[in-house]
């Protein structure tokens, strides 16, 4: 079976999967490009303001949607226009938001400037993703017990995350947890109830608190050796994102490298949330981890040749035609 048509398999499979259920984050990020950064106290002139929707749970949600999984997202936006602007994108997406709560106040928002020579920095304001509490959770539990997976991040308060994971994981539904943005030191509880990790390769880093490669070269590390101190840190199933070498995927015994797709990458944001909800569809559809690796290594490739985040996702169709010219 060739790639495009084993790719295909794969994403038929996806359609007819379980529900993926995200709980976290939605932002409308605010982008403008300057020549360079302003001095404290300067103000500097910059290009057109560009409005896109974010988060990395919307992202994720909105990434697994596009490939054709049924998709539920958990969360809580504001009383503003960008409420109304990011549940417009996460219905084209073909996101379901019947469960996201409504509150007073500003939604999230990233403010984001982009420099010359691509570099950026990016202030976070949570907005009513902070509302999204224990509370919030318990009241939504019906909903989220109908997951075939659940998928996880860190820009939500920790109390609604370590409830999210308790409660589908006491049900036996796999909680897959995205350590991003990156909290060192876990909470008991929480690595007990995650079944699977994802993380970049200095992430796991830190929170092993192993030294990186001198050279950098993550792919010929001990792996074996990685795996077993993940093992004993909590964590039996693991995938660990090498950017441009692809990932490793320890799945109990087994540690098997998955390749990255070569492509001209023209904007990298998103891609990591492309590839974890690429996970999270491939779970949900009773697809192996190493499997649902191999096909976020597609997804986020595609994503890294558009810009944005949301708006850089492919369809199932797109992806199968684009990895089909990749193999020729």
């Amino acid at each position: 079976m060739g790639p495009k048509t084993l790719l295909e398999a794969h994403l038929t499979q996806i359609r007819d999967g379980g529900q993926v259920s995200v709980v976290g984050s939605m932002n409308a990020d605010y982008t403008v490009t300057a020549e360079r950064f302003p001095q404290p106290g300067e103000t500097i002139q910059g290009g057109p303001m560009s409005v896109l929707p974010g988060g990395k749970s919307g992202n994720q949600a909105a990434s697994a949607a596009r490939l054709g999984a049924t998709v539920r997202l958990f969360g809580a936006l504001g009383s503003d226009a960008n409420a109304e602007f990011l549940l417009g994108k996460l219905a084209d997406a073909g996101v379901g938001t019947g469960s996201i709560r409504r509150v007073a106040g500003p939604s999230g928002t990233t403010m984001i400037t982009v420099d010359s020579h691509g570099e950026n920095t990016i202030v976070y304001s949570p907005g009513s993703n902070a509302a999204v509490d224990a509370g919030y959770i318990r009241s939504v539990s019906d909903d989220l017990l109908r997951s075939a997976v659940l998928g996880l991040c860190l820009e939500s308060p920790m109390g609604a995350v370590r409830e999210a994971a308790r409660i589908c994981h006491e049900h036996g539904i796999p909680v897959l947890l995205n350590d991003s943005p990156f909290v060192p030191s876990l909470p008991t509880d929480l690595v007990a109830n995650t079944d699977i990790l994802l993380v970049n390769e200095h992430e796991t880093a830190q929170l092993l608190r192993i030294a990186e490669p001198e050279d950098g070269d993550w792919a010929s590390a001990d792996w074996n050796a990685i795996a077993g101190r993940l093992h004993r840190f909590g964590y039996g199933k693991a995938v660990v994102t090498l950017g441009a070498r692809g990932s490793m995927v320890i799945d109990g015994d087994r540690v098997a490298p998955v390749s990255a797709i070569r492509v001209d990458a023209v904007d990298a944001t998103g891609c990591g949330d492309a590839f974890m909800g690429t996970i999270l569809a491939g779970l949900a559809a009773g697809l192996s981890l190493e499997d649902s690796a191999s096909l976020a290594s597609c997804v986020s490739a595609y994503a890294a040749t558009g810009y944005g985040a949301q708006a850089s996702y492919g369809s199932a169709e797109q992806i199968a035609d684009f990895i089909g010219q990749k193999a020729r």
